[in-house]
């Protein structure tokens, strides 16, 4: 298992900035759109639609808000763990939490927040028990 050089360590430390700043930014988007609804957009200050149609659309608009918040609140804290690994360890940062061996660099550029390599991703997708 081989260190990281500095400046491989500073570009991901970038890369997880920049990921999380736009995590950031689409959880304020998700944020405002559970704050508005159609109804004080008009005035009306009733929370429920007159019509079992626009019930049902305002009902799935929201759920499906909460999904990609939810999603992208899980995002941000795979962010927020790898910056801890990298701050915490840079000398570890990039080797595999199972084997031990190195993430490829790129790998490792296209996630950032991956704390295992290839092979036992594909393991632990597979299901398959180590």
């Amino acid at each position: 298992m081989a260190a990281m050089k500095k400046k491989d360590l500073k570009h991901m430390e970038e890369r997880l900035l920049k990921e999380r700043a736009r995590a950031l930014k689409e959880l304020g988007h998700y944020d405002e759109s559970f704050s508005k609804t159609p109804q004080s957009a008009d005035g009306d200050l009733s929370a429920y639609s007159f019509h079992m149609a626009d019930q049902g659309t305002d009902a799935m608009e929201r759920e499906k808000a909460f999904l990609f918040a939810s999603k992208e609140g899980r995002f941000l804290y795979h962010i927020d763990e790898a910056l801890r690994r990298l701050y915490r360890s840079p000398k570890e940062f990039g080797s595999c939490e199972q084997c031990g061996e190195d993430i490829g660099y790129e790998r490792l550029d296209a996630l950032p927040h991956t704390r295992l390599c290839i092979r036992c991703k594909e393991l632990e997708e597979s299901g398959v028990p180590r």
